[in-house]
This record gives C-alpha cells, structure tokens and sequence, in this order.
C-alpha cells in the first residue's frame, strides 16, 4: 500500500458537484492498493500515520499527531499511485488493486483508523472526484508499506 500524507488545514470531496466529505484541521490521505497488499501492510501504513508528529507544538516545532491536535482524517483511494510509467507516455495501472481487493482494503484501513478515536471520513471508492485541500505547510509525506519507507 501507498500513501500520501497531506497536512491539512481543510479538505473536502465533491461527487457529482454535490459535497460528500469535509474536514478541518488534520490529514488528506490519498491511498493506493496494490494486488500483493494485505492486512498487515494497512496496520503498518495506520500505525505510522496516527503517530507520525508533524504538527506544531507551542514552540513552533513539528511535534504533535494527529491525536494531540485532535485533528480529523480524510481518505481517498488513489489507485493512481501505482502507475506504471516506465513504457511510453501513457501509464499503466496493471499493479492497482482490482476493487474486489482495493475496497475491503481501503475499508479495512479506515476501520483501524477510526480504532484510535480519529474521525475518518471518504470519497466514494472509483468515482470521479474532486479533491479541494488547503495544504498546511505545505507538508506532504509519502509511505510505501512494502519498502517501509
């Protein structure tokens, strides 16, 4: 699994140009789901993002989580962030997940979020979206469950 972390000082979703999704202060995550993901690569990927202290302390320094701001999570598959680009300009999407495998996945993901008293909201799993997010920072972080990175 990837994702990229966007710290946020808002966020939202729009679908069909009707509002699904918004969020203050907190994260946007975009998430892929590649065919070899499991379960435990979501817990990784969860684990690091609910602890990772990028906001600011009273001092001014990236110190704080998601948790101690009490800070909300919007979630947005990405299957994108698996393209294969490598052949051509036309990339390739052949290492996303197929949604038989990405949904409950991505489902899974949001559940163990949710476990840690986070308010997670979504967009809605393959449509056509618009994503609107206020970037703070900017901050923006990527994680690779696979490399751990």
């Amino acid at each position: 699994m990837k994702v990229v972390i966007q710290r946020v000082s808002e966020a939202s979703v729009t679908v069909n140009q009707e509002e699904i999704s918004r969020i203050s202060s907190g994260f946007l995550l975009l998430i892929g789901v590649s065919e070899e993901d499991t379960q435990e690569d979501a817990d990784w990927l969860v684990k690091k993002v609910v602890q990772l202290r990028v906001f600011s302390d009273d001092s001014g320094k990236m110190n704080r989580s998601i948790q101690d701001i009490q800070g909300e999570i919007l979630c947005v598959s990405q299957f994108t962030l698996f393209a294969d680009y490598k052949k051509g300009n036309r990339p390739s999407f052949i290492k996303a997940a197929k949604p038989d495998i990405a949904i409950p996945l991505f489902e899974y993901f949001k559940a163990q979020i949710s476990k840690y008293q986070i308010p997670v909201k979504s967009g809605v799993f393959g449509a056509d979206m618009k994503v609107s997010l206020l970037n703070d920072g900017p901050v923006t972080i990527l994680m690779d469950s696979k490399t751990k990175e």
